[in-house]
């Protein structure tokens, strides 16, 4: 598989003529959607899901499809069958790809904001994409992408939450945020200088992509 990333939380994963894209948000390219026609959205935050972007691409595509939680689908109201709503436990065919949820609610942020509904995706039992969570998916991942940056979270918790998922290889997204002096921090704790987290780490500019190797 090829992963691509394009700018802070949002990823495609291609498999030869194969492709999707997850959390293409309101800091992502909207073009990151052309010729697309399967769509993951973790939840409804703006950095993940832009309904503009959405409601255009759904448009210019009939063949697209939506697969989201309840409150992004109550967002997406009239786009129909292109908009299929899912959550922790299903287990659904997009592209060709097989998809698992995982999860249910975003990282609190604080005890005063309230907290929204979120659901990471395992992509063809090799990608996991958690959204705004540290959900551990309890079934082996070979590529963990990894919310590096965020109101709801701290360091120490990523180099646990990457022990207990237990990757292959981690990839950080979430970072549209940090600048080079606190990607260089993230990367020192994570990376090989660290106390350990037992994979390998890396992190793609926009618009770079990967080869993962196969199962």
């Amino acid at each position: 598989m090829k992963l691509t990333k394009f700018g802070h939380a949002c990823v495609r994963i291609e498999d030869g003529d194969r492709r999707l894209v997850i959390d293409p948000g309101g800091l992502t390219d909207p073009a990151v959607l052309d010729g697309v026609r399967a769509v993951l959205v973790t939840h409804e935050h703006f950095d993940h899901f832009s309904e503009a972007a959405l409601r255009a691409a759904a448009a210019a595509e009939p063949g697209l499809r939506i697969w989201t939680d309840t409150a992004v689908a109550k967002q997406l109201e009239g786009l129909g069958h292109q908009v299929i709503t899912v959550g922790e436990g299903s287990a659904f065919t997009a592209e060709g790809f097989d998809v698992q949820v995982h999860g249910t609610w975003h990282a609190v942020i604080h005890d005063d904001i309230p907290r929204v509904t979120n659901i990471g995706f395992l992509v063809d039992g090799a990608v996991f994409h958690p959204g705004d969570a540290l959900t551990v998916p309890g079934t082996p991942v070979d590529t963990l992408l990894l919310p590096v940056h965020g109101p709801w979270s701290a360091t120490g918790q990523l180099i646990d939450y990457v022990r207990d998922v237990a990757p292959d290889r981690v990839y950080a997204i979430h970072d549209g945020a940090l600048n080079d002096i606190g990607l260089a921090m993230v990367a020192g704790f994570l990376g090989g200088t660290g106390p350990g987290a037992g994979s390998t780490y890396g992190r793609l500019t926009p618009g770079e992509s990967a080869e993962l190797p196969s199962r």
